[in-house]
């Protein structure tokens, strides 16, 4: 008995399975991967999300078609984004603390082959001096050179590895300031609004009748997508107001500027990445600006650092 089950905090994952038994062909062939740290096999980027339908689906269709019995165990609702949140951030620093210290393993590593060979190098005749083909030292010479040569060898593979386990502790270090930097956070905001109207309008969407063309939606269909379609709209709209509280602590900091077709008008001087540019019109949802030569660039107002008047 195989079962697929999936909650917004942990994602869609199987239960059942063992090494060899032949589910792991039909599970890579849906989309399936294993997790070596958790030691199951679960569907990527499913974790906090709501469950992949399809997806879930097909994976059961197949597994039963290669004669496994399979159940469901699907709860279609989502966590607050707080706390969806709250336990990236946790992950996150984890994640940070678990690279920082393979970095030091590695930087330990580094030192450990390096003083190895050079202590290969000191045990070669001084002055390099060359093998002497026939004599009795000549064997211990040739050993010599090819145990300082592995021992070079492995401090430069190690001092690389040191060097990127550094770089991607460093980069983790960085990656929840960048979730939550102000510009991508108003980007967000922007993105999730599109997504949020595109599900709307698809309730009311229009279907097609080969003979008949478009025609609007019954009673019936619209209230069935309506069912279908509320845990998205209503994880879509409690992230967007997430977001827009972050937004608004960020302005009321000075975090974020927060300026927008109100504030910004024509002729003002701006300041976006860094340079300063003359408004050229104050669009609904970005700035044309001047940029020196026939053409305008466009800008959110999110990317606006500061604002002068004419005057």
């Amino acid at each position: 008995m195989l079962t697929i089950t999936h909650t917004h905090e942990a994602g869609t994952m199987i239960d059942g399975t063992s090494r060899g038994d032949g589910t792991a062909e039909v599970l890579k062939s849906t989309g399936w991967r294993w997790g070596r740290s958790i030691s199951a096999w679960f569907v990527p980027q499913s974790r906090d999300r709501l469950p992949k339908l399809h997806t879930i689906t097909r994976t059961k269709t197949a597994l039963e078609a290669a004669g496994f019995e399979v159940t469901t165990n699907i709860d279609s609702t989502h966590r607050a984004t707080a706390d969806v949140e709250a336990g990236k951030i946790e992950r996150q620093a984890d994640r940070v603390d678990a690279l920082a210290a393979k970095a030091e393993r590695k930087t330990s590593a580094e030192d450990a082959a390096y003083d190895k060979a050079r202590a290969a190098l000191d045990r070669l005749p001084e002055g390099g001096e060359p093998i002497k083909v026939g004599h009795h030292s000549e064997g211990r010479h040739r050993n010599a050179i090819a145990k300082a040569d592995t021992a070079m060898r492995k401090s430069v593979e190690a001092s690389a590895e040191a060097t990127v386990a550094q770089a991607r502790a460093d980069a983790a270090t960085h990656t929840t300031d960048a979730r939550y930097n102000p510009v991508t956070v108003a980007n967000r905001i922007e993105t999730l609004g599109a997504e949020l109207r595109k599900l709307e309008r698809r309730i009311t969407a229009q279907c097609y009748d080969d003979t008949r063309g478009y025609i609007d939606a019954t009673a019936e269909q619209i209230q069935a997508r309506t069912a279908r379609l509320a845990p998205h709209i209503d994880e879509k709209r409690d992230q967007i107001a997430y977001w827009e509280a972050v937004r608004a602590a960020q302005v009321e900091s000075g975090t974020a500027t927060g300026y927008d077709r109100s504030t910004v008008k024509k002729g003002d001087r701006v300041k976006i990445r860094g340079q300063w540019r003359e408004v050229v019109r104050a669009n609904l949802k970005t700035v044309s600006v001047t940029t020196g030569y026939t053409w305008t660039d466009t800008a959110p107002y999110a990317e606006i650092q500061q604002l002068v008047r004419p005057e």
